[in-house]
């Protein structure tokens, strides 16, 4: 067992309260990690421009280079981990332990950390539209065509309130040691793995220590990293959207309620999309905002919803080491038996089947000191239905009839839609809703991301303000 300490601007601190990281099968503690307070943050956020000034001693270019050295130590090292060390493979046992995640879905998400670090360059350069990384340094500058533009930074460092069920959201933050900002990471309790080691292989890297610092902790912590940093992403609930709903300091990142549309012209061939709707579901076990969690179709919903129940349903519990396994463990008490009581519950309504569990056997799987659910396939006569538009943390989705006019207007606030079509008319009316964030034409299932295109929101636009800036043309080039 290690003990893993806060990192005060990459300086250890042990504090006296301990919170244990529990294996979910065996029970045994995995860490001690030092727990922060809030009163500890606020002291630090005083020295929080420092993390900026340590940044832009070195260029963005040189930066660059030392995220792609880092993507490599982090997939390959051995790095230090609080009081010892952790191999890559050590990493991918500790977080599964924890987490419920099975093994190999780690080592995925490891290998997606690794790929967005080594392409660094075309992640930014694409994110800034191509400009100059040192405008963003210096505040100033001109572009190709003559025009002066000016970027300035909304704050020295970005706070980070993290969850414990996916490893893949670290993606989003990679890009802002490159701009010249620095970290303050709140992890989530079960997942302290990835923030530690990401932060050991940029120091190891070369990023200066300074610019980084972890507080784990309880509730309270994130709550004070939100009033405390002036730039936040959090990770959330439905109800944590409504409550920062237009915060400009806070970028939530909450359900996303993906879904696939299947348009009329297609809907009739639907046999051909079960592979890639399925995948869509169950991939990552379900876990991320990204997992489609709706299929919606004109007609023929009943036998998608049933073929999709055949290929999913059979799928069984494994343990975290099987190259096979498709199910993640709920690890936290009471949250697997609370989502199916909840489920059980919404389809009691009317025009709601549930085209799983009658065939395949019980979703609900509970075990000495975890729980499991099954993948659960539910069909909706109607999007009016309360279930129709819902999403949880493991392989799930709602099949739902709709008129595909009917289908826009009825998806609500939507982080990925596949429409899968090749009506023109239909395409257009797609690119121009504004309730879809992230739109894919064709048959492209939702979990499949473009590293090179903004994910919820650009980081450039959340952490760089663009601004009137005027100065002599002769000092422009200085």
């Amino acid at each position: 067992m290690v003990k893993i300490p806060v990192l005060r601007w990459g300086q250890p601190y042990e504090s006296l309260e301990m919170d244990n990281v529990i294996h979910f099968i065996t029970g045994e503690p995995l860490a001690k990690v030092s727990q922060a307070n809030p009163g500890l943050l606020a002291k630090d956020m005083r020295h929080a421009q420092r993390a900026r000034d340590v940044l832009r001693d070195i260029p963005c270019s040189q930066l660059i280079q030392l995220m792609k050295k880092a993507g490599e130590l982090y997939k390959d090292a051995t790095l230090p981990m609080g009081d010892g060390v952790q191999s890559p493979d050590d990493f991918a046992r500790q977080q599964s332990a924890s987490t419920g995640l099975p093994e190999h879905m780690c080592k995925a998400n490891m290998a997606k950390n690794h790929f967005v670090l080594s392409n660094m360059d075309r992640i930014l350069d694409c994110l800034t539209r191509g400009l100059d990384l040192e405008v963003l340094s210096r505040g100033y500058g001109m572009e190709d065509r003559g025009v002066v533009v000016s970027y300035q930074a909304q704050s020295p460092v970005l706070g980070l309130v993290l969850p414990s069920n996916s490893p893949g959201v670290h993606t989003l933050w990679m890009p802002v040691i490159p701009m010249q900002i620095g970290l303050v990471l709140k992890p989530g309790p079960q997942e302290p793995w990835t923030p530690y080691r990401m932060a050991a292989a940029f120091i190891e890297a070369g990023v200066p220590r300074e610019s980084i610092a972890i507080y784990p902790g309880a509730g309270e912590m994130g709550a004070e990293v939100v009033n405390r940093v002036r730039r936040v992403k959090i990770f959330g609930s439905t109800e944590t959207v409504k409550r920062y709903e237009g915060n400009q300091r806070v970028q939530v990142h909450g359900p996303g309620f993906s879904k696939v549309l299947l348009g009329d012209d297609v809907v009739d061939d639907w046999e051909k999309y079960i592979d890639l709707i399925a995948d869509g579901i169950y991939l990552n076990s379900g876990r991320g905002c990204i997992n489609t969690s709706g299929v919606w179709a004109s007609r023929h919903t009943k036998e998608i919803a049933g073929a999709l129940a055949e290929k999913l349903g059979p799928m069984e519990v494994k343990p975290p080491d099987d190259p096979t396994a498709a199910i993640a463990a709920f690890t936290v008490p009471g949250q697997a038996q609370a989502i199916h009581a909840s489920i059980l519950e919404k389809m009691k309504e009317s025009g709601v089947e549930d085209m799983t569990s009658p065939k395949f056997g019980p979703r609900l799987i509970e075990k000495e000191r975890c729980a499991y659910l099954r993948p659960w396939i539910i069909h909706c006569d109607s999007p009016d239905r309360q279930i129709a538009n819902t999403e949880y943390m493991f392989p799930y989705a709602t099949v739902v009839q709709c008129p595909q006019e009917d289908m826009i207007g009825k998806i609500g606030q939507t982080l990925v839609v596949s429409g899968i079509t090749s009506d023109k008319a239909w395409e257009r009316q797609l690119i121009d809703a504004t309730n879809i964030d992230r739109l894919n034409i064709g048959p492209i299932p939702t979990i499949k991301l473009d590293w090179l295109q903004p994910h919820e929101g650009n980081i450039v636009d959340f952490l760089f303000r663009a601004r009137a800036f005027q100065m002599p043309p002769e000092r422009l080039g200085k």
